[in-house]
């Protein structure tokens, strides 16, 4: 399997546009398996329910060796993780004032910036620290509905453009996606095979917001 699995990851595969098996990892990558072994001809494609990305299985020999691939793979990922550490923040201006007071992922590095940047900075309340962690939250909050919007359109496109390419109204439905026109992006792909219009539908909830 060429893409990790991470615990709780949802996948599901087509069989050419017809939607085989949705599920965890394990129980779609035998479920490809079997369609594989009884025959199945049409490309057999797998997605990420995250974002809609590729994922491939290393379905060789038995349904147990699949099995303990996916698991070494989940188990090194799981030990990745857990492998972050953060590291404890430098003293400084906005240092805790109470004994014992927590610095619950707090990571300490350098930042550089002119000095009138510094300037306006040593004038705000609170110290250099306290206000730019505001400002970092202050952006992403702004962000926050935008990035929601193009992560959709990413992953509705990334879908589309391997599966439902030679569907009619492709490029309608792709340009009313990119449009915020939910009622013309859903009339193009009625008539889709189900489990791709589901599919894209369902990737698209926050394409529209």
């Amino acid at each position: 399997m060429n893409e990790s699995a991470p615990r709780g990851m949802s996948v599901r595969a087509f069989a050419g546009t017809r939607l085989i098996a949705r599920g965890a990892p394990l129980e779609v990558a035998l479920a490809v398996k079997a369609a594989l072994e009884d025959g199945e001809t049409a490309p057999v494609l797998v997605f990420d329910d995250r974002d809609a990305s590729p994922v491939e299985f290393d379905l060789r020999g038995r349904a147990a060796d699949v099995a303990a691939r996916l698991a070494a793979d989940a188990a090194w990922q799981a030990q990745s993780a857990d492998g972050d550490e953060t590291q404890p923040e430098a003293p400084g201006e906005d240092a805790p004032r109470g004994r014992g007071r927590p610095r619950l992922g707090v990571v300490a590095r350098e930042v550089t910036l002119l000095p009138r940047h510094w300037d306006w900075l040593a004038a705000q309340p609170g110290g250099a620290s306290v206000v730019l962690r505001r400002l970092v939250d202050s952006a992403r909050h702004a962000s926050d509905a935008k990035d929601r919007v193009r992560a959709s359109r990413e992953a509705v496109h990334r879908f589309m453009t391997a599966l439902a390419g030679n569907l009619p109204g492709y490029e309608e439905a792709l340009r009313a996606l990119y449009a915020g026109e939910r009622a013309r992006f859903e009339a193009w792909s009625v008539d889709w095979p189900e489990g791709v219009r589901d599919y894209v539908r369902e990737l698209a909830q926050g394409a529209f917001a």
